[in-house]
């Protein structure tokens, strides 16, 4: 199961100091021992405990300045024969506790190795979307379900500890400014981790510029032989490179979902020890590695989806991200799931109910394992819409690289029956697809939330906005008081429908309503720009496989009305539509309540009707004039008040 110690690399660093790095950097001899520990700052020296390294300061940025660099071809030839060959168990554990997770998995997976041996862990801070304010999203705080849990971090440090080691550090990549790295660690727990636990926590992210006292991991080193790879311009930080150097270099990502990689585990985890010499400074190189996809998101913008470009893009990727692992090889990657997330990595988080650590020094087979345990892989879903691809394309190709036969993987340990008994794949694809556990269905499709019901018509209805008639107790009433952003609000929505084969009706219960509205206006004909006075919303789709095509009804509180008919794809408003809307209301303005009522007649919505159908749904309240409120009942999180986000809105089940 374990593997023995590591070949000796302790001649793969080759300096030239002072030199600027080139797309092909030219062969040079490797050194002598002796030589290379004179000018690579020892690996095994004790590491001064720096909480929260300097590594990316902000300020003025100097070209690219290389200390050194690494035998690509070396290191290349070391980690092909070593994936080859290894075929050691990939080994997944279950349990509660993510300390003792960590902890049994490292005890289980990580090569015991001299206790001078220093050790440099891996885990995911940095990359998911952003910091949230948990007070405006919904108890978010934009980290948890994104990074490695500290706690499995903090089980891992101690197991290392109980052998001996001593000389341990916790880095992690990060693309962007100093400031925000010191929020990100102090929000994330690795600060309060790194204190609690004596150990150094350092961003893997400078150019030699800033942090410029003592030992400067950040800095890159130049790697040797990489022109004819898909990543010329590789750099690695010097604290990696000293670990390549002789340490053990653990790799622990968070298991999840990914909303362009698929997934997101050992081998994608690698981008966050990626710099690039094609730009300064190093770190925010980063998105060179995926720099396609601002061609094909240009595209979409101007509304034409070209889904090849979309695969090719992420083939692309993979192969740059295939290149890096070739050289930055972790000895063991320790993937944590407590829980594993699915749904989109960053907005969508779909925490799974069981926890699962996966371990190995095989980084391929742990990530097939991964995959397999989120239920991506093997797919037929997700080749759908992937053109043919049913896993991430970063482990297929990693496997093609390095000749691993996925049939000769063996998993053991307690979660073994987890593995192999995936969940349905919850996925939302940053192309137009999603998948979902009802269905599992690819294709553009709604969010998996909890649907709403309209009941079917029984007795009938006086529009009066009172919702009094039996009819309207049969239907089961739903409501939200979230904004777009999913922030709560003291402002609340009731809602009820009803359907028929003639018409489609809805009731809305309003709290804290101001009753905005320019009643001079007349109610007999559409009301322009209806939106920018208090008024609740009702979108409704065709169909669950074209989101994109949907009917948008607006009613005010005192019957005003605008209603269209739209399609994204072909960018079409059609203002001429007509829902044949009639409404009623009751207010009481001591109270700020009122209570909309509305029947629907237009056969373009009654032809949609059957029991058991599910259609796209969406329902929106706009409130207020001095402190505006943009409401919905599934917050669409786009930076600004947006409504028309197809991929965020629910589902309307027409109940029998």
């Amino acid at each position: 199961m374990l593997r023995g110690p590591a070949l000796g690399v302790a001649a793969l660093l080759v300096f030239a100091c002072g030199s600027e790095p080139s797309s092909e950097p030219s062969a040079e001899p490797l050194t002598s021992d002796a030589q290379t520990a004179a000018t690579l700052p020892s690996a095994t020296a004790a590491p001064s405990v720096d909480v929260v390294s300097h590594a990316s300061e902000t300020g003025n940025y100097e070209p690219v300045l290389v200390e050194g660099s690494i035998d690509g071809a070396a290191l290349r030839k070391r980690n092909l024969d070593r994936f080859k060959s290894d075929l050691s168990p990939v080994i997944a554990l279950t349990g509660d506790d993510p300390t003792k997770l960590g902890h049994d998995l490292c005890e289980q997976v990580v090569p015991k190795r001299s206790a001078a041996t220093p050790v440099l862990l891996k885990p995911n801070i940095g990359g998911f979307d952003s910091l949230k304010d948990p007070k405006k999203s919904a108890g978010d705080n934009g980290v948890e379900g994104r990074i490695t849990n500290p706690e499995f971090v903090r089980g891992v440090i101690r197991c290392l500890r109980e052998r001996g080691h001593t000389n341990i550090i916790v880095a992690d990549g990060w693309g962007g400014p100093h400031d925000y790295w010191k929020k990100l660690v102090d929000v994330s727990g690795y600060a309060d981790l790194a204190r609690e636990e004596n150990v150094p926590l350092v961003c893997m992210c400078d150019d030699g510029v800033f942090n410029v006292e003592g030992t400067q991991p950040g800095k890159p080193v130049r790697v040797n032989g990489m022109g004819k790879t898909a990543v010329p311009t590789l750099l690695l930080p010097k604290v990696l490179a000293e670990h390549l150097n002789g340490g053990l270099f653990i790799n622990i990502p968070k298991m999840k979902a990914h909303r362009f990689s698929v997934v997101s585990l050992g081998i994608k985890g690698l981008q966050g020890v990626v710099m690039l010499s094609s730009g300064s400074p190093a770190h925010r190189q980063k998105f060179h590695m995926h720099e396609e996809l601002s061609e094909y998101l240009k595209q979409r913008k101007e509304g034409a989806e070209d889904r090849s470009f979309f695969v090719g893009a992420l083939d692309k990727f993979a192969k740059r991200m295939v290149d890096v692992l070739e050289v930055a090889a972790p000895d063991v990657t320790l993937l944590e799931g407590t829980p594993m997330t699915q749904g989109d990595g960053f907005q969508l988080i779909v925490p799974l109910p069981k926890s699962l650590a996966i371990g190995g020094t095989n980084a391929v087979r742990v990530d097939q394992v991964g995959a397999q345990a989120l239920g991506a892989w093997k797919n037929s879903k997700l080749a759908l819409g992937l053109q043919g691809r049913d896993t991430s394309p970063l482990i297929s190709k990693a496997a093609e690289r390095f000749g691993v036969d996925f049939e000769r993987t063996v998993v053991e340990g307690n979660g073994t029956a987890l593995v192999k008994s995936p969940p349905a794949f919850v996925f939302r694809s940053m192309a137009p697809f999603e998948l979902r556990a009802e269905a599992g269905a690819a294709g553009p499709a709604v969010s998996p939330a909890t649907p709403a019901h309209a009941a079917l018509l029984d007795g009938t209805i006086e529009l009066d906005g009172s919702l009094t008639e039996p009819a309207w107790q049969r239907a089961t009433p739903f409501e939200f008081a979230t904004d777009w952003s999913g922030a709560t609000t003291n402002t609340t929505t009731r809602v009820r429908l009803l359907w028929s084969k003639d018409a489609f009706y809805a009731g809305f219960e309003l709290t804290n309503a101001g009753l905005f509205s320019d009643k001079t206006r007349p109610t007999d004909v559409e009301r322009a720009k209806l939106y920018e006075e208090d008024c609740v919303e009702l979108f409704l789709g065709r169909s669950l496989s074209e989101p994109q095509r949907y009917f948008e009804i607006e009613v005010g509180p005192f019957g005003h009305f605008l209603d269209l008919e739209i399609d994204r794809d072909k960018k079409l408003s059609n203002v001429d539509w007509s829902s044949e809307v009639k409404s009623a209301s009751t207010h009481d303005a001591e109270k700020r309540t009122a209570t909309i009522e509305l029947r629907l007649d237009s056969s373009d919505l009654t032809s949609l009707f059957e029991p058991g159908r599910e259609l796209p749904l969406a329902v929106y309240r706009m409130e207020g004039q001095s402190e505006r409120q943009y409401l919905a009942w599934r917050p669409t999180l786009t930076k600004r008040p947006n409504f028309h986000v197809p991929e965020r809105f629910g589902r309307l089940v027409l109940d029998p």
